[in-house]
């Protein structure tokens, strides 16, 4: 198994460099708009395509992959809701344990249904503890988790269970306010959670500004991730990727 998507994010991650990935759920896509998606993002320099959603009812996941496949080289990496959104087209998987919660079930129970087509797969596979941030309204991961968000407040219940997921492996750590958050998270609470932890720490839910994108990225974010505001006005995506690599690298 190869690690080379891991390594860019780390390897980024050491230089200071900023990465900047759009999200795309296969259920609000259609070859046309992802066509413009791809041009854009590829005149962009965007540097990932996260590919899934809460639940992808579409059967669309396989050829939205292959799509981008066909038409750049930007790696893409699945975000998946569920066991079934796995896609041999992908480059990589985030393999979510949602440790932010107290379901078990998003914790490790459908990581051990899942683990054997998982593993047959092919795909790089990356630990990532998710960890759900209150953005001021309900979303489907919190209603399908049965979880509650931590509050958007609480910096050091953030910071701990951070901490926690990394000592307990994972290799990334992912922060996400959720679909169409009302609230982004903030940066008080990002520069807690990244002073205290040395893995990548990927930010995502309710980044509708390139300041605020850029905002984050000073507070200790390694990846800016925007899915909701881009499927409204898809121009977005050079503002955005602008901002997140216009962060100064720290010598």
């Amino acid at each position: 198994m190869t690690k080379g998507i891991y390594n860019s994010l780390t390897e980024r991650k050491q230089l200071g460099k900023k990465s900047f990935a759009v999200l795309i759920d296969p259920d609000k896509v259609t070859d046309d708009n992802m066509e413009q998606l791809i041009q854009l993002s590829v005149a962009a320099g965007v540097d990932y395509f996260l590919v899934g959603g809460s639940l992808v009812i579409s059967s669309y996941l396989d050829e939205c992959l292959q799509l981008i496949k066909k038409n750049c080289s930007i790696p893409t990496i699945l975000f998946p809701g569920s066991p079934s959104q796995v896609s041999k087209y992908a480059d990589a998987l985030l393999y979510l344990s949602l440790i932010s919660g107290r379901n078990a079930d998003l914790l490790i129970g459908q990581h051990v249904i899942s683990a054997p087509f998982v593993k047959q797969s092919g795909l790089e596979i990356m630990p990532t503890g998710y960890m759900v941030i209150d953005g001021g309204a309900p979303t489907t991961v919190s209603y399908i988790s049965n979880a509650t968000p931590i509050p958007s407040d609480k910096n050091e219940i953030a910071m701990c269970t951070a901490m926690a997921g990394e000592m307990l492996g994972m290799k990334l750590i992912y922060m996400d306010a959720g679909s169409g958050a009302k609230r982004a998270i903030t940066e008080d609470m990002i520069a807690k959670v990244s002073k205290s932890i040395d893995v990548p720490l990927i930010i995502g839910g309710g980044i509708i500004e390139p300041e605020k994108a850029y905002l984050n990225c000073k507070a200790g974010a390694d990846v800016i991730v925007v899915g909701n505001a881009i499927e409204k006005d898809p121009n977005l995506i050079k503002e955005m990727a602008a901002a997140v690599h216009s962060v100064p690298v720290k010598a």
